[in-house]
C-alpha cells in the first residue's frame, strides 16, 4: 500500500520543506518510488527541487479546482515532484465554496498511487483549508517540531487538528512521529525542549532523533541539492537514514 505522508506542523520555519525533501531523497536511494507534493503556496520545496515556481503554467492548483490530472515533474534527484506556486493561495478560497472540498486532494493522488511507493505532502504552516484537506488525503503524518519551548507548546493545536479529521473523515489517519529539528545540544533551552517532548509526546508517536541546526541545510537547498548531495559526509545524513528506514516499517 502507497504510504502518504503529509509533513505538516501549522509553525513555519521548522524545517517541513528541507526534511520533505531530504527525507524523500533517502526514501528513494533505497529503491523505493517517491512523489513529493508541495501544498505550500509560498513553493518553498518547489524552489528546493530546482523549479521557478513564476514560470509553471501547470501546479496543483489545476488538479484542486478544475479537477485535472494531477502535473508531475518526474525524476529530479530520483523523485517526482508536484508543484505549486502562489495561486495556490487563490485555490484555497476557492474551495471553501467548492463541491466535496475535502476529498479534492484525495481524488486528484487515487489515479496515480499504484505509481509510488510513497506519497511526501508539504503541508503550508497553518490550521487552514489546505492543511486539513492534505490531512484527508494521508494515511500517516509525520510532524517537525522546533526544539523551542514555544514551538512544543503548540503541539496541542495540531494534535487537535488531526484528531478531528481522524473523527470526521479519515479515520485511518495515524501519526508517523514527531521529528526534532534545528536542534543545538550547547543550548540548555534546546536540551529541556528536547527532553519534553521526549517525555510528553512519547505515549502519542515515536519521538526520532533529533535533526541538528545547521547551516549546510540553507546551503544545500541554494544549491537545489538534498543534504547527501550537497556534502555526502554530513553527520545529519545517518540521522535521516534512519528516519527513512523508520517509514518503510510503517503499518
Amino acid at each position: 500500500m502507497t504510504k502518504i505522508i503529509a509533513i505538516f506542523n501549522q509553525a513555519g520555519g521548522v524545517a517541513k520543506s528541507t526534511l520533505t525533501m531530504n527525507l524523500g531523497y533517502q526514501l528513494a536511494q533505497r529503491k523505493n518510488r517517491v512523489l513529493l507534493m508541495d501544498m505550500d503556496p509560498q513553493a518553498s520545496l518547489t524552489i528546493f527541487m530546482g523549479l521557478e515556481p513564476d514560470e509553471l503554467e501547470k501546479t496543483i492548483y489545476e488538479a484542486l479546482i478544475d479537477e485535472a490530472p494531477l502535473f508531475v515533474h518526474e525524476n529530479i534527484h530520483g523523485m517526482d515532484l508536484a508543484p505549486t506556486n502562489l495561486n495556490l493561495t487563490v485555490a484555497e478560497m476557492q474551495l471553501v465554496s467548492a463541491d466535496l472540498r475535502e476529498l479534492r486532494l484525495k481524488s486528484a493522488i487515487e489515479p496515480i498511487l499504484e505509481d509510488y511507493d510513497f506519497i511526501l505532502i508539504d503541508c503550508p504552516p497553518s490550521l487552514g483549508l489546505l492543511s486539513y484537506i492534505s490531512l484527508v488525503a494521508s494515511t500517516h503524518i509525520l510532524v517537525p517540531i522546533e526544539t523551542q519551548f514555544k514551538a512544543f507548546a503548540g503541539t496541542n493545536k495540531l494534535l487537535e487538528t488531526v484528531a478531528r479529521v481522524k473523527s470526521k473523515i479519515n479515520r485511518k489517519l495515524q501519526i508517523a512521529g514527531f521529528v526534532p529539528t534545528i536542534y543545538d545540544s550547547r543550548n540548555s533551552q534546546d536540551v529541556r525542549s528536547l527532553a519534553a517532548m521526549q517525555e510528553q509526546l512519547i505515549g502519542i508517536g515515536t519521538v526520532f532523533p533529533p535533526i541538528p541546526r545547521s547551516t549546510i541545510f540553507a546551503d544545500a537547498s541554494e544549491k537545489r541539492q538534498p543534504l547527501a548531495v550537497f556534502s555526502p559526509r554530513h553527520p545529519a545524513i545517518a540521522i535521516l537514514k534512519k528516519l527513512a528506514m523508520a517509514m518503510e516499517d510503517l503499518k
